[in-house]
């Protein structure tokens, strides 16, 4: 808890960007937020039926794209899809299709910065280049809308207008 959040939004990197300043506290649930989170695992597996559809759309309409680069599942994997990312040519690229989304209204996201890479860990003496791999995959990914109420409409448009500008 802050009062001053904004000293953790850094707009040269991106709109999407947070910092971690400094440790903070990891609060505990209540009773009821406990009860709301077992209510809704009742219902896990009809969300994760439906993420998986969402992505297979994602998959099929990105799948020829050569400016998009989908995330695959392995043989041995299931992926709940927590999030559904894409990854394209460079963090310009995403920069800028990040501003597109947003000006069309649809919300998207960036995941996740390297933990070493926020103040706190700089601090300690960590340094850009430690993981050089996975800097360049943060640099170059895009999380786009994934809930499973997403509707067959609103995820079209998403598409489309992906598809459209990422030619």
């Amino acid at each position: 808890i802050t009062k001053d959040s904004k000293k953790f939004i850094n707009e040269n990197e991106g709109p999407w960007y947070h910092e971690m300043q400094e440790l903070g506290f990891n609060y505990r649930l209540t009773d009821i937020q406990c009860a709301l989170g077992i209510s809704q695992l009742n219902r896990i597996s009809k969300f994760i039926e439906k993420r998986r559809e969402i992505a297979e759309k994602y998959d099929k309409a990105f799948e020829n794209n050569q400016n998009i680069e989908n995330l695959k599942e392995n043989q041995n994997q299931f992926n709940p899809y927590h999030l559904y990312v894409i990854k394209v040519k460079n963090k310009e690229t995403r920069l800028k299709l990040f501003k597109h989304l947003q000006q069309k209204d649809i919300f998207c996201q960036v995941h996740y910065i390297p933990v070493y890479w926020h103040p706190y860990y700089q601090r300690l003496g960590y340094k850009k280049g430690i993981c050089l791999k996975a800097e360049k995959f943060y640099e170059r990914i895009i999380s786009l809308p994934m809930y499973p109420t997403l509707k067959k409409e609103e995820q079209e448009l998403i598409i489309r207008e992906i598809s459209r500008w990422i030619k």
